[in-house]
């Protein structure tokens, strides 16, 4: 049995003119190998980012990023999942800016364990 460990991954994504549409185009694929993913208890949690003027009441939420927990043997196999990513791949999440860390939860994270 192998021992997991767990690694928070922070996604802002480029802020170019574009970078929304490039989102949105890719948005299903992403979403459905999240899905995968989220079954096979790799990712904990994870959602979208929202700039700050999204929480204004009937303003519609712009998406910024993503943020994800993830169990796996490694931070390489991490980086990998990541970098297969749909949103990586079609350059929504900003390569640069991207984290990869461990993570030691305080509270319980929602899934299987």
């Amino acid at each position: 049995m192998s021992t997991k460990f767990t690694f928070l991954v922070y996604a802002p994504d480029y802020t170019d003119a574009e970078a929304p549409q490039r989102r949105l185009a890719v948005r299903p694929k992403h979403l459905e190998g999240a899905r995968q993913l989220v079954a096979e208890g790799v990712i904990r949690v994870g959602g979208a980012m929202l700039s700050p003027e999204s929480i204004q009441p009937g303003a519609e939420k712009k998406m910024v990023g993503s943020t994800m927990i993830y169990e796996a043997e490694s931070l390489e196999a991490v980086k990998k999942i990541v970098e297969e990513d749909p949103y990586y791949v079609g350059n929504v999440w900003d390569k640069e800016k991207l984290v990869i860390l461990p993570y030691a939860a305080a509270t319980p994270l929602p899934g299987p364990a």
